[in-house]
């Protein structure tokens, strides 16, 4: 004789059933077709906005709007490394450098990993991610040969190196350097240029953020002679106008720190930044291996959203 399900047995059913539905909902990890996005929402004065809502969101692929699916206002846990220029310019900084770092640890969250790397003479990366701010400050430079030279995209290429294989939480690059990129000091050093860079930041998905410093070395510079002489040491004080496009283009954020700022403030600002920024995810529309613009856009007016530009799409 058959059954019909009583009203006890039907409440059951339907509860089991939505059990196993928000299991199945679709999570991010780094092998998911899903496109993710991390955005960084600040108000006109540049303060950060918490408390939106998904619907305060749109996505743009290409230029067409695409449904979000995946939204979470809830701080991410981070996987950083902390890439400092120890070139000769910054034998002035070196203190400057260890403290602002410092203040950077202090605001670490229980589940982000972090590791610190130089760049100078050589790039050196440490290979221990970790949160405790007394084994990061242990990793910090503590002296600057003054004529080390300023390979910054060979850091920043060796830094998304040691990422390693792909992890569910996000990767990011946060470069302090005071000036430009110095090339390969000699044919056995691997050349790697700015676009280089964003293109590997953007197939892997590495958001890269800059804090730009002027140049304070032991022995002050004599000068060239005439007005050109003059503007090229003035210009060579200057951190690489390239940082900051690498950060625009792949989502994170660029701060220049002048000699009477505090250096530990723009470290904490990208800490508090990196815990409250906006997850979206959406479905690519095309899974074709191949470069696609994205856009994203806050409702409320007066509000600006911040995010990477672009991504490569997944091949069928």
């Amino acid at each position: 004789m058959t059954r019909f399900p009583t009203y006890g047995t039907l409440t059951l059913c339907v509860l089991a059933a939505i059990g196993v539905s928000a299991q199945q909902q679709p999570t991010f990890r780094s092998g998911s077709d899903a496109v993710r996005v991390f955005v960084t929402v600040t108000d006109r004065d540049g303060r950060l906005v918490p408390a939106l809502a998904q619907g305060d969101f749109e996505v743009r692929d290409d230029g067409k709007p695409q449904p979000i699916t995946i939204f979470d206002s809830t701080p991410q846990p981070v996987r950083l490394i902390v890439m400092l220029d120890v070139s000769g310019s910054m034998e002035g900084n070196l203190q400057l450098l260890r403290d602002g770092a410092s203040e950077l640890f202090t605001r670490l969250r229980p589940d982000d990993e972090v590791s610190v790397g130089t760049f100078g003479v050589g790039v050196d990366i440490s290979p221990e991610f970790t949160n405790d701010p007394r084994a990061l400050r242990a990793q910090l430079p503590r002296r600057i040969d003054p004529e080390a030279p300023t390979p910054l995209w060979r850091a920043v290429d060796a830094a998304m190196t040691a990422f390693g294989d792909k992890h569910d939480v996000r990767s990011v690059v946060l470069v302090l350097s005071d000036g430009k990129d110095s090339g390969p000091l000699s044919f056995k050093d691997h050349y790697v240029s700015q676009v280089e860079v964003i293109d590997r930041a953007r197939k892997e998905d590495v958001m890269v953020y800059g804090i730009g410093m002027h140049s304070r070395p032991s022995r002050p510079r004599t000068p060239g002679l005439g007005p050109a002489g003059l503007q090229a040491a003035l210009l060579e004080d200057l951190p690489d106008s390239g940082l900051a496009k690498v950060a625009q283009e792949t989502g994170g954020g660029y701060a220049e720190i002048r000699l009477n700022q505090d250096l530990g403030a723009a470290f904490a600002r990208v800490a508090d930044e990196l815990h409250g920024q906006y997850l979206l995810g959406y479905a690519p529309p095309k899974r074709d291996g191949k470069s696609h613009e994205i856009d994203v856009k806050v409702s409320q007016s007066g509000l600006k959203a911040r995010a990477r530009k672009s991504y490569v799409a997944p091949k069928p």
